[in-house]
């Protein structure tokens, strides 16, 4: 997700953005959160097939949509239970061809059976609804449907639900584990608009003015399935992967923007060539990579990713929210987090890709400095990983959750974990997360669940060694680990202290005089033997996160300056 990509840009303009329908009805709190606890039902359900039609009339703000949904049973049940965005009118639930008694007064819809149904047992449900989609009135902070006008005055619509959830579109299981196995969507739009959505084209049909697109997708995130709808025109172009595959490349944009869309359609071949070298083979090469404009900032639609930058150009030299959405395809799409309470596992991974491909591109020197970007905004008011369940918004408002340390501490910490294991380890580790495997192939790998103990596990068994004390202290406490430094002498004592005193036996480079040496801190303390009139330097490389008051210092007089600027007339 964009919420806290760059730090260039954490102040947004928020007045640009469309304004959301006005009279749009409240939402459910089952509706307002994603990643609650998925009903018993929903724990024995698994939607083989989402066949979804969308007819979108911009001009009303309006959806008219027809949800065909084939369900695979792991476990016996009575009813079926499906999420979906309670303010809709709903005159169809069918169950296998037959009209079924249902409810949905929090927006967890419950249908009847004729009788319970056994596992291993299959399923078709129909639903129909209709009426106004939510509205996100500063999408992507806020889940919903953007209703916008492009510069040349067509209807320019966009989605973005991930704070929400795939339920206020269609019925889904709005849980990091309810992925669909195939969705096929038919999106209807007034001629001669264009839909642009995931996974592969099967055409367009155009009849008493509206054009119907049909999209199918494999094992979309839920809250990927996205509309994208405007006037736009299309950039494309085969690349050749290091693997011997070929990639469609699409690049939607709209009418008037060809120019500025060509420099940005330029970037698509050395960032896949980035990932593909340094983390394995795109994940959805047989569909595409594809990338669509649209009227708010971006978000990680599978092999759709979302693009709202307006081409502006970056002191990095390339376009900073195209890379971070594009490594969300590994860390986000591929690789799913099992719980919110994981999401570092999308945010920490996909935020450090920015300085990686930095390093990767120029050297060590921007790397550096966009890491020091990053250490300037960590929020340190809540653990990265709770330990119990957690949905989107509770993760993402810093005021409950880590808020920014997903994306900021999951990526310095990162760099922290590379610096301690090696490059070649860590890279193995991240390849081994993301496909189960340290030798990907296309074809030979397909998206995958994990927990940040599955990560742990995985660093583990590659080095040999117990880290849990490091992930313990990076993800599971509020403070960053303090080093502490004494001169007795010609003794330099060392020692880690962390929150609740938790073991921290980080080593350490300490520059003394000309010689920079590696203190081992076993236990958590070490020392260092100097001449009387040598200087030191601690972690002399910036290999360690750890606390530093002057950054503290830094943080409190910006935010007493920013107060002070916000009361002036």
């Amino acid at each position: 997700m964009s919420q806290f990509p760059s730090v260039a840009v954490l102040a947004i303009v928020m007045a640009a953005l469309p304004a959301a329908h006005a009279q749009q009805s409240e939402l459910a709190a089952i509706t307002r959160a994603t990643g609650l606890p998925r009903a018993p039902e929903q724990l024995a359900t698994t939607i083989a097939l989402a066949d979804l039609s969308f007819k979108v009339d911009p001009a009303r703000q309006w959806l008219d949509a027809d949800a065909r949904l084939q369900l695979q049973l792991t476990g016996s049940v009575n009813a079926l239970v499906l999420d979906l965005d309670r303010n809709y009118s709903v005159d169809v639930v069918d169950v296998d061809g037959k009209p079924a008694r249902w409810s949905n007064p929090e927006g967890r819809m419950t249908i009847a059976l004729a009788k319970p149904l056994a596992a291993g047992a299959k399923v078709s449900v129909r639903i129909r609804y209709a009426g106004h989609p939510h509205a996100a009135s500063k999408a992507p902070w806020d889940g919903g449907i953007v209703w916008a006008k492009a510069p040349t005055g067509e209807p320019w619509v966009g989605t973005a639900v991930q704070g929400e959830g795939c339920d206020l579109l269609w019925p889904c299981i709005d849980h990091p584990m309810g992925k669909p196995q195939v969705v096929v969507q038919h999106i209807s739009v007034p001629a001669p608009l264009v839909a642009a959505s995931n996974g592969v084209a099967e055409g367009m049909q155009e009849k008493n003015g509206w054009r119907t697109y049909q999209w199918r997708a494999k094992l979309p995130d839920t809250y990927a399935i996205a509309l994208n709808i405007g006037p736009y025109e299309l950039l494309q172009a085969d690349y050749t992967s290091r693997f011997g595959n070929t990639i469609p490349l699409r690049f939607w944009y709209l009418k008037g923007n060809k120019s500025k869309a060509e420099g940005l359609f330029a970037e698509f071949a050395p960032m896949l060539d980035f990932f593909e070298e340094t983390i394995g083979p795109y994940p959805f090469a047989d569909e595409k990579m594809g990338v669509v404009e649209t009227p708010y900032l971006g978000m990680e639609h599978q092999t759709i990713n979302a693009y709202g930058n307006d081409y502006k150009k970056s002191e990095t030299g390339y376009d900073w929210l195209l890379q971070h959405e594009f490594a969300h395809e590994w860390f986000g799409n591929q690789l799913t987090n099992v719980d919110w309470d994981d999401f570092w596992l999308h945010e920490g991974f996909g935020t450090y890709m920015q300085p990686l491909y930095l390093q990767w591109l120029r050297g060590d020197m921007e790397y550096m400095a966009a890491l020091m970007k990053m250490r300037q905004v960590l929020m340190l008011r809540h653990p990265v990983v709770a330990g119990h369940t957690m949905t989107e918004k509770d993760v993402s408002d810093a005021s409950r959750g880590p808020g920014n340390d997903v994306y900021y501490k999951g990526a310095l910490m990162l760099h922290t974990l590379r610096g301690l294991i090696g490059d070649a380890d860590f890279l193995r580790a991240t390849r081994e997360l993301v496909y189960g495997t340290d030798t990907p192939r296309p074809g030979n790998f397909k998206p995958r669940y994990a927990a940040t103990r599955d990560f742990v596990a995985i660093v583990n068994r590659i080095t040999g060694k117990d880290y849990g004390w490091f992930f313990d202290v990076y993800l599971r406490s509020v403070k960053l680990p303090a080093l502490q430094a004494s001169r007795s002498g010609n003794t330099l004592q060392l020692r880690w202290v962390t929150e609740g005193d938790k073991p921290f036996p980080m080593p350490v480079q300490v520059r003394v005089g000309q010689r920079v040496l590696e203190v081992p801190m076993t236990g958590g303390q070490g020392q260092v033997a100097m001449t009387g009139d040598e200087s030191y330097t601690l972690d002399p490389h910036s290999k360690v996160l750890r606390d530093l008051p002057y950054m503290a210092d830094y943080q409190k007089d910006m935010a007493e300056r920013a107060k002070v600027m916000a009361r002036k007339p």
